[in-house]
């Protein structure tokens, strides 16, 4: 069997039986941590002017975008969402493929959702799924579509929007294969976009485009049925090498949510071990600041190849800067959103040491590391390996810590007493009658049951 019909089969027919309880668990932490980046990320500009220049074009305005008190056409929500939600480069990833995989499927499946009657455990349900597909077919296609340019985030999260909403419409399995079809023709995304606001709307731009696949598969518009494996499809023209094996391999079984990670820093995760290993050099000694004279880093490649922007002319491009992930770690000893905003990069202190920094490529150390030597004007060196970085799948995120990084964001957007709402919410999500209330409870001024009962 071909791997889109075999991707097609196993989401038109799995009924979450076989799903084990901590992937049901995992996928509320995954909607916890991508809920609180889309609070937070709904006051940033680059949502301010899509908003501004998409409403002239919007139809019937039924769907919530999460964190606005707007209201959109489904589809645009669903860009919407994308965009709010990766904007400040906080979301989860998987680092086996530099996937973002919350953001195009949850972004889809809360505009549905917030327009459409969807029972929390169907939500749940449709988002496990199309998390697994879009995974699947990133491992397939990764590392050689990733080192062409691709930004994989976008071009494999069409894919698993579109497998999430076409799980909710309950679609045939021809259906579904046109809707992989639809959405392969579909697949986009560039990394020279990195460090502009073109970043976050290509991973909302999959949400949106996936589900228009679903839509017109709904109404048997037709598409190729081998999108993944045929000649000129989706592997073969996106990727030099690539092997379709790992798309059958363990569905069903093995669930790539357990490779999923949360960012402690809202900055590229390859930058994470760098920003991980200053700070613990900043609480252990508290340098002077202007005492260091040089900073060396030993990286991996891919690090050089991501994040090797010194000169940083906007706020975003400091989230793609290895210089200045060593240096808020040195001088702020964190690296929370304050840290990537046009203040930090003017600050002539963080400047300086961007510039004394230097990053050397070592083939021996993997993408979860980082060497660093801090060289002092006493003629002291403090050095530190770090051998796997906070946040990573061997230094996970508590509960307890996901809930206070929502914290941390949603305030700056909503009030106290609603952010506590929404996190009880998140962790009840497959237990309410109408997942839509949740995307309605990231309003400004929103109130509910939860938010009632925690006033009172």
């Amino acid at each position: 069997m071909s791997a889109t019909q075999t991707l097609a089969d196993y989401v038109v027919n799995d009924d979450g039986s076989a799903i084990p309880a901590p992937i049901w668990q995992e996928a509320k932490r995954a909607i916890l941590n991508y809920l609180g980046c889309a609070v937070s990320g709904s006051i940033e500009p680059a949502l301010d002017v899509a908003i501004d220049t998409l409403a002239p074009f919007s139809g019937e305005r039924m769907a919530t975008v999460l964190g606005r008190r707007e209201r959109f056409d489904p589809l645009h929500a669903a860009l919407l969402n994308g965009i709010g939600s990766h904007v400040h480069e906080y979301d989860d990833t998987t680092p086996k493929n530099y996937i973002h995989p919350s953001v195009p499927v949850a972004s889809v499946l809360f505009a549905h959702a917030s327009a459409h009657p969807v029972s929390g455990r169907d939500f749940l349900h449709a988002f496990i799924l199309g998390f697994e597909v879009e995974s699947r077919i990133g491992d397939a296609v990764y590392p050689a579509h990733y080192e062409a340019g691709w930004h994989i985030t976008s071009t494999a999260g069409v894919f698993g929007a579109a497998a999430a909403t076409a799980k909710l419409f309950g679609l045939s399995t021809r259906q579904m294969v046109w809707a992989f079809g639809l959405a392969a023709t579909q697949s986009a995304g560039i990394r020279e976009m990195f460090g502009s606001m073109a970043k976050s709307f290509q991973p909302g731009r999959a949400a949106q485009n996936g589900y228009t696949a679903a839509l017109l598969a709904r109404a048997d518009f037709t598409a190729g049925e081998r999108a993944l494996e045929g000649p000129r499809g989706f592997a073969a023209v996106t990727a030099a090498e690539y092997d379709l094996s790992v798309i059958p391999a363990g569905l069903g079984v093995d669930f790539s949510l357990s490779d999923n990670a949360y960012k402690p820093y809202a900055a590229g995760l390859v930058v994470h071990p760098a920003i991980d290993g200053c700070s613990q050099l900043h609480r252990r000694y508290r340098p002077d600041p202007d005492a260091i004279v040089a900073v060396r880093l030993r990286v991996a490649p891919l690090v050089l190849d991501l994040c090797n922007k010194r000169d940083l002319r906007r706020a975003l491009q400091s989230k793609y800067s290895i210089y200045h992930a060593a240096a808020i770690g040195l001088v702020r000893g964190k690296g929370g959103l304050q840290e990537f905003t046009a203040e930090a990069v003017a600050d002539p202190v963080l400047a300086r040491i961007r510039e004394l920094t230097t990053a050397t490529a070592d083939e021996s150390v993997t993408e979860d590391q980082v060497g660093i030597e801090v060289e002092l004007a006493s003629g002291e060196t403090l050095s530190l390996f770090v051998e796997q970085s906070l946040g990573n799948v061997h230094r996970p995120l508590s509960d307890e810590q996901l809930e206070e990084k929502f914290r941390d964001q949603a305030v700056l957007a909503l009030p106290a007493a609603q952010v506590e709402a929404l996190i009880e919410q998140c962790w009840q999500i497959d237990s309410l009658d109408d997942a839509g209330e949740l995307a309605r409870a990231t309003v400004p001024g929103a109130t509910t049951p939860v938010a009632t009962a925690l006033a009172s």
